[in-house]
C-alpha cells in the first residue's frame, strides 16, 4: 500500500470544501487504498490557518470546535511520524521543508498538495513523488 503525505494545503482545502474532489482523498473508499502520514508541523500549520486566517471564516462559516475536532479525526485516521529531521528542501520557501521532511521520515512514496509555486516545482525529493491532489487522485482511484 502506498505511503502518502498530505500537506497542509490539501487539508484546508478538504475542510473548507466538503463535497469538493479534494476531500474524496479523506473518506473511507479512497482511505483505504493508502497509508495516510501526518506530522505535528503539518497538523499544526492546518490549525492555525483555519483558526487564524479571518478571510477563510468569510469563506466558510465553522467554529473553532469544527476546527479542534477535524485536527482530533485527522489524528486518528494517520500514521503520526515524530522525528522530523531538519532539512533543506525548498530554497524558495524554506517554511515548506517541514512537509518534505515529514514525507522523508514517513518513507512516504508520495507528497501531495496543491503548492504549484515551490513544492509542485520539485517533481521528487529524495524518492519521494511530489503530486496534486488530482495526479493522486487518478493513482489510487
Amino acid at each position: 500500500m502506498p505511503r502518502a503525505v498530505l500537506d497542509s494545503s490539501v487539508l484546508v482545502s478538504a475542510f473548507l470544501t466538503p463535497h469538493g474532489s479534494v476531500v474524496r482523498l479523506l473518506r473511507d473508499r479512497l482511505r483505504s487504498r493508502y497509508q495516510l502520514c501526518l506530522s505535528e508541523p503539518i497538523l499544526t500549520e492546518t490549525a492555525e490557518v483555519l483558526l487564524f486566517r479571518p478571510r477563510l471564516r468569510k469563506f466558510a462559516a465553522y467554529a473553532d470546535k469544527d476546527v479542534h475536532d477535524y485536527i482530533r479525526w485527522l489524528l486518528g485516521q494517520a500514521e503520526m511520524v515524530a522525528n522530523v529531521p531538519e532539512l533543506r528542501a525548498v530554497a524558495a520557501d524554506p517554511k515548506d521543508d517541514p512537509i518534505v521532511a515529514t514525507a522523508v521520515a514517513a518513507n512516504a512514496d508520495y507528497l501531495v498538495t496543491g503548492d504549484r509555486a515551490h513544492l509542485l516545482p520539485l517533481g521528487e525529493y529524495r524518492g519521494v513523488r511530489i503530486v496534486s491532489p488530482r495526479v493522486f487522485l487518478d493513482i489510487i482511484g
